[in-house]
């Protein structure tokens, strides 16, 4: 077992040097960075969806917003579409492909930024919500693998992972992006954190 644990630790660390030698990894972050923290200043929100873990860790980003991070602040406007109602109401009257699309339409306004998480960039949900982002003027930010998959062409901004035999490998990356990302936004917006 120690044998194991040691493997992945390892693995781990040599998946965020492999991220950190890519030449756009930090550009990219900072860029994502910018443009949510553009968008709050501007009065706007941040909608995210993703599938599975991809959700999860869109759910995350939320509710670290709306509820804290590191230090006690105002709340941010943030919602992750992850209501299970809407999820299978939506699937179940139009198609899977559409659920994060819908919300958005109905949601989404000209500003407001789409965070989409997708490990392989090929999501079909999460395609069609970018579209449908763009399609309302929404600016769209991907968390994904690696770069010129679907979902990153589709992107204002995309962060890409490197390639992995696995996509636990890449949601881990997405785990440290996304709190990154809200260290970014809590000092952009001025709360010392």
């Amino acid at each position: 077992m120690k044998e194991l644990i040691n493997r992945d630790l390892q693995e781990a660390r040599e998946e965020l040097e492999r991220f950190l030698a890519q030449p756009d990894s930090v550009p990219s972050i900072e860029a994502a960075a910018g443009l949510l923290i553009d968008a709050l200043k501007n009065g706007k929100k941040i909608i995210s969806c993703g599938n599975g873990g991809s959700l999860c860790d869109a759910t995350h980003f939320a509710e670290e917003l709306t509820g804290r991070y590191r230090r006690n602040r105002a709340s941010l406007p943030a919602i992750a579409i992850n209501d299970p109602a809407f999820l299978t109401c939506t699937a179940n009257d139009f198609s899977y492909e559409e659920v994060f699309a819908r919300y958005v339409e109905g949601v989404g306004a000209p500003g407001d930024v789409l965070l989409g998480i997708s490990t392989s960039g090929k999501s079909a949900n999460v395609l069609a919500a970018a579209q449908a982002a763009r399609a309302k003027g929404m600016k769209v930010l991907a968390l994904t693998g690696p770069a010129g998959n679907p979902l990153a062409e589709l992107a204002d901004v995309a962060v890409c992972a490197p390639a992995s035999a696995y996509s636990d490998r890449i949601q881990e990356i997405h785990g440290k992006v996304i709190h990154i990302l809200i260290h970014a936004i809590e000092t952009g917006l001025g709360v010392n954190a």
